[in-house]
Parts: C-alpha cells; structure tokens; sequence
C-alpha cells in the first residue's frame, strides 16, 4: 500500500488547480505546468485538494499511484514557490560567469565550456565559483544541475570540480612514497 499515494495534495492559496480526465493543470505566480496521470492511476479533486487513486491493486496501478501523487506535489509546488539547485566549483582557475543566454565555464581544459541554458531555467552566477539554477519544474532543474556537474565532477584527491552545494566528496590518500 502506499503511504505517499493516500495523502490528498493540497493546493494552497494563489494556485488554480483543473482535473480534466487524465490531465491536472497548475496555474500559479510562478507559471503554469500541466501533468498526464497514467491510466492505471484515478485522479479527482475533492475539497480544495487533489486525491489520487489507484484503478486496482495490480503492482504496476499501486506502484504508478504514489509517483503520481509526488509528480502533483511538486507541479503545486513548482507554480507556487519554484525550485533551487546551487552548484560550487573548487579548483584554482576554475570559475563560471554569465555570457549572453549561455553559461561560460572555465574548468582547467584546452577551452572554455558553453552551455545554453534550455527555456524555463534561471542561471544566476553571485560569485564566480557559485550557480544558482532556479525554474518551476523539478526534473528539468535537477537535469540542468546535473549536466552542469557533469563537465567535471569532483575528484577524491584534491576536491576539484563543480559539486552540489553541501555534498560531501569522499577524499582519498594520495600514493605514499
């Protein structure tokens, strides 16, 4: 059974909720975002809430009922108050800044690394060897950050790279002599 799955979503003050069949619509300050419930997953709202069930207990309807519940709480989530992802860099030279639409990064390569920032995203840089990332759709925020890390991610020797604010680097022991 699930425990996620049995929690109405409630929607708060300043945000428009629609159920139309499968669809759930959010309309809040931040923007609108729409999600389609699978079929194997009910969907109805029910006193300022939105509750979520599934169409029979089947593994794959109870698996889809709690993920469906979540995908509605971070669309509320994300229309109401957005989401954040801050990245660090640590190296020596290793540094971010704001060119036009595109993020220029500077990791200890050959060249510099451009990358477009997709619709929908935020990249503030406050200080060279921080990005901020901010949007309304959790998925594509966390992607961003993660293809962002992925450039050059932290090594265990020295702690080089571009990390998520407050991740812990395992470090190891460099050879012995």
């Amino acid at each position: 059974m699930s425990r996620v799955g049995k929690k109405p979503v409630p929607v708060p003050a300043g945000v428009t909720a629609t159920v139309t069949g499968q669809t759930v619509k959010m309309k809040g300050s931040k923007g609108e975002l729409s999600f389609v419930v699978p079929s194997l997953v009910n969907v109805a709202m029910k006193d300022g809430a939105i509750e979520v069930q599934p169409v029979n207990q089947s593994k794959p309807a109870r698996s889809l009922w709690g993920t469906s519940r979540a995908q509605i709480a971070n669309i509320v989530e994300g229309v109401s108050k957005g989401f954040e992802k801050k990245l660090e860099i640590t190296g020596v030279g290793y540094r971010a800044a704001m060119a036009g639409k595109a993020l220029k990064l500077s990791l200890g390569y050959s060249h510099d690394i451009e990358y477009e920032i997709p619709a929908g995203i935020t990249i503030v840089t406050p200080k060279p060897t921080e990005i901020t990332i901010t949007g309304i759709n959790r998925q594509q925020v966390g992607q961003v950050a993660a293809e962002i890390r992925d450039y050059r991610g932290p090594e265990p020797y020295k702690g080089k790279g571009v990390r998520y604010a407050g991740e812990f680097i395992f470090r190891k022991e460099g050879k012995k002599k």
